[in-house]
């Protein structure tokens, strides 16, 4: 399993279907931790064909857990339950 970074364009909807086959926390409107088995390739073409065609996408892989602050309430808490 590896923990990424996703970023899609704000304003611009995923498709619901995806979100709910993705493990995953949104920090802020665009702004997604997801935690997948998936390579980085895979993960980044399964977000941009769930996007409107266009929509600004960036997909990084995460080395560890990230540091952050003012983001949703709970993301402290779903990257510790799956950082062991």
């Amino acid at each position: 399993m590896a923990l990424y970074l996703v970023w899609h364009e704000p304003g611009c909807d995923i498709d619901a279907e995806l979100l709910f086959a993705l493990d995953h926390f949104e920090l802020r409107p665009g702004l997604l931790l997801v935690e997948s088995p998936l390579t980085r390739s895979k993960l980044y073409h399964k977000v941009k064909w769930a996007l409107p065609k266009g929509t600004a996408l960036l997909a990084a892989p995460l080395e560890d857990a990230p540091k952050f602050k003012g983001m949703e309430e709970g993301a402290l808490k779903w990257v510790r339950a799956r950082s062991g």
